[in-house]
């Protein structure tokens, strides 16, 4: 059941008026995953970026079978309506978004401002656990349009017709930070950026409340850098959550029709042996 809109991004307001509707399932994906236990919105299921998301063993997305059988704990099904927000102006929501496109997800939506918005506005929070009736999940093929390897990103690197964007901080793109603070162990052996990149950081894209800057202020942003809807955008950031972010402004947003996001990013990058760096 899709309900009301079918906007990628819905607003606080909307949220707040059909919670709790059939059809609809709230996710919430956090960096920190204390977040949701200290309180949530009500009726918000839990995701976790990597112990839900990712193989266990393999950097990798999990199986089908994995995907089917998380997505049907949760109480979402193939026509299920999900709703993602998080902490961090949403960077895991917004992978969480991407992910489920990876498995083709139709009905997918991100809330604007995320829980730090959701909170300044005085909204509701519970710490009540969510218990929602499980549901058969059929997955599907997987997406593979959207995501690119690192040798694909090696042999477009001097093609005119691809742009890479660096959503990193300009310190980690300049090589003078191998990792932000506190994320050291999500490094690598190198620091710099891949040859080409456009430093635009992810943050670019929002206001101070964590909202998505209006679509022609961010179509003169990108703009700026050569980042343009002709090219094949290829977005990569450290471990791919920060460039997920900038995926769903490029694709969702502003409807570009070939934007990739390099989940391997750079803890993949600055690891390899024999590929180019700048600084």
């Amino acid at each position: 059941m899709s309900v009301s809109t079918t906007n990628p991004l819905v607003t606080i307001d909307w949220l707040a008026e059909h919670l709790g509707e059939p059809g609809l399932i709230v996710a919430e994906v956090d960096e920190n995953p204390e977040l949701y236990e200290e309180g949530h919105i009500p009726g918000a299921v839990k995701l976790h970026w990597r112990d839900d998301l990712q193989d266990p063993l393999v950097r990798d997305v999990v199986s089908s079978g994995a995907f089917e059988q998380l997505m049907g704990e949760r109480g979402i099904g193939n026509d299920t309506t999900v709703v993602l927000y998080g902490d961090k102006n949403n960077w895991f929501a917004a992978y969480a978004y991407w992910y489920l496109k990876v498995f083709r997800h139709e009905d997918v939506r991100l809330l604007d401002g995320g829980r730090q918005k959701w909170i300044e506005e005085g909204r509701e929070l519970t710490a009540a656990s969510s218990t929602p009736t499980p549901v058969v999940y059929t997955a599907k093929d997987r997406d593979e349009s959207i995501r690119i390897r690192r040798d694909e990103v090696l042999a477009g690197l001097d093609s005119p017709e691809v742009a890479l964007v660096d959503v990193r901080s300009p310190q980690e793109f300049a090589g003078e930070l191998m990792a932000p603070p506190g994320y050291e162990q999500e490094g690598a052996s190198r620091a710099g950026h891949i040859p080409g990149a456009q430093s635009i950081p992810w943050a670019t894209a929002v206001r101070d409340d964590g909202t998505f800057k209006a679509l022609d202020e961010l179509r003169d942003i990108y703009a700026a850098k050569g980042i343009t809807p002709e090219k094949e955008i290829r977005a990569y950031c450290r471990i791919g959550e920060r460039s997920a972010h900038t995926w769903f402004v490029l694709q969702e947003l502003l409807g570009y029709d070939n934007v990739r996001n390099y989940d391997g990013s750079w803890t993949e990058w600055g690891n390899l042996v024999d590929v180019p760096i700048e600084r």
